[in-house]
């Protein structure tokens, strides 16, 4: 009890830092204790957060937005399809596939980001959002959770009741496998979306247009020029603490669907039995 205590501190203790600062002023970030308020000024460093550059840190929050959003029910969407046919076809190379999968799980981001970018820079897309959002629509994690989640949780009999009833093999996969599937593909939009939005090193390597930075990218950007402007680093905290709400929100919202996609499988497994 005592260790699990220690480690939601660990976890918990840089967020609550980050909140806490971001509603200080510069000379009190320095001047005053970290772990507690001082000067109450939030409303002031939002706006003046919202302001800096001519409001350049919406563009970032929106490209987040747009990258962790969209290749995050990209990637589901793909990977439920893969899984799925992994799972429930029989077809030549199939476990050859499945093996390159995992090998994809273990392989780090880190080194993919440069084929990766000599890959986009010859087709023309470098510097543009879709040399972003084209390698994130692609999760080896989410195809194999995907696979192993619908071995389970798609019976045999439930997909050849459907074929009798004269459904399509892509309406069987949209009407039966999907929803019956729901808690895996919840699981694997909410590891998804978390890695984009946190990703750093792909933007980084893939883009040269703040206009298209993530807000990862933007608020590095900003700390680096704290040397020559200290104001910086609390536009940097302001902004860190904003990006940590938002993806805050964002997880307990798909919680909820994870947990509501958890009682309906239950239902549906006890139905079936």
């Amino acid at each position: 009890m005592t260790f699990l205590f220690v480690c939601t501190i660990y976890f918990v203790l840089p967020v609550y830092w980050v909140l806490v600062s971001s509603t200080k002023s510069t000379a009190d970030l320095f001047g005053s204790f970290g772990l507690w308020f001082a000067h109450f000024r939030l409303g002031a460093n939002l706006r003046q957060l919202f302001a800096a550059d001519q409001g350049i840190f919406l563009r970032w929050l929106a490209n987040s937005v747009l990258y962790a959003g969209l290749g995050a029910v990209l990637a589901t969407v793909i990977s439920a399809a893969a899984g799925y046919a992994l799972a429930k076809y029989s077809f030549r190379g199939r476990e050859a596939i499945f093996s390159v999968i995992l090998a994809g799980v273990m392989v780090p981001p880190t080194a993919l980001a440069l084929p990766l970018y000599l890959m986009m820079s010859r087709a023309g897309l470098a510097n543009s959002y879709l040399s972003v959002l084209l390698p994130s629509m692609v999760s080896p994690f989410g195809a194999y959770l995907a696979r192993v989640y619908a071995a389970s949780a798609v019976p045999d009999e439930l997909i050849e009741a459907a074929r009798i009833d004269g459904a399509g093999e892509l309406r069987i996969f949209a009407r039966v496998a999907a929803p019956a599937m729901t808690p895996a593909l919840v699981t694997i939009g909410l590891f998804t979306f978390v890695g984009i939005w946190n990703n750093f090193f792909l933007p980084l390597v893939m883009l040269s247009s703040q206009n298209l930075y993530p807000v990862t990218l933007g608020l590095t950007v900003w700390e680096g020029q704290t040397y020559r402007d200290p104001s910086f680093y609390q536009l940097t905290v302001t902004g860190a603490a904003v990006s940590a709400v938002l993806l805050i929100a964002a997880v307990i919202m798909l919680q909820r669907f994870w947990r509501s996609g958890l009682t309906r499988s239950g239902l549906t497994t006890g139905a079936l039995r």
